[in-house]
């Protein structure tokens, strides 16, 4: 090999140390740097017979913020249906909603000792608006933090709420459970109906 041919070779293998010495240093230093990842939160959804975790959150009707937020535990006494959603207006979600509207005076009562809840992670504004615009009669809550959700199994702690629902009985108690909710299916709002009777039944 000439002179030429080995200085050649002698630089090329310096330059390639070279640039594997700096992607090593970089990978370590961005290992150092970056922060530990959050741990997961292990949602669960629960059980008929559990009792309600209570929670505090702000709720809406279409006339705007209610004054005081929802607490759960204000409300012994009534049946509490407790609808979590994804998204305010799409498509399944105002399906869900409006058969509820629909069916508001038949399954639940018109209002009389059962308390419907809605819940999504959208802001206060957007489900006022949306109660205006479709005339919902019954409450929307605004889980931004999704604390709720969490304490319902029905978020991970991000992302969009699991469509699931629960019956909450007078005595705070949870007496029907769908996880999911089938908002296509009329057979779901039967036996929604017929969970709001028997939880007003509990003894």
């Amino acid at each position: 090999m000439s002179m030429l041919s080995r200085s050649a070779a002698r630089s090329f293998a310096v330059a390639a140390f070279s640039v594997v010495a700096t992607a090593a240093a970089t990978s370590v230093a961005s290992a150092q740097a970056a922060p530990a990842a959050a741990p997961a939160v292990n949602a669960t959804a629960l059980k008929v017979g559990d009792v309600a975790p209570d929670f505090t959150v702000a709720a809406v009707t279409a006339a705007g913020l209610d004054a005081k937020p929802f607490k759960l535990s204000e409300h012994k006494g009534e049946t509490i249906v407790l609808a979590f959603f994804p998204k305010a207006r799409t498509g399944g979600c105002t399906m869900q909603m409006h058969a509820y509207r629909d069916k508001y005076n038949e399954m639940f009562k018109g209002g009389k000792k059962v308390t419907v809840v809605g819940v999504s992670i959208d802001e206060d504004s957007a489900l006022t608006s949306w109660a205006k615009d479709d005339k919902i009669p019954f409450h929307f809550a605004a889980d931004v933090d999704r604390k709720v959700g969490v304490a319902y199994g029905a978020s991970m702690g991000t992302g969009y709420h699991k469509r699931f629902l629960y019956v909450i009985d007078p005595k705070g108690k949870i007496s029907y459970v769908a996880t999911p909710f089938r908002q296509a299916s009329e057979d779901a709002y039967t036996e929604l109906g017929a969970a709001v009777v028997s939880a007003q039944g509990a003894k």
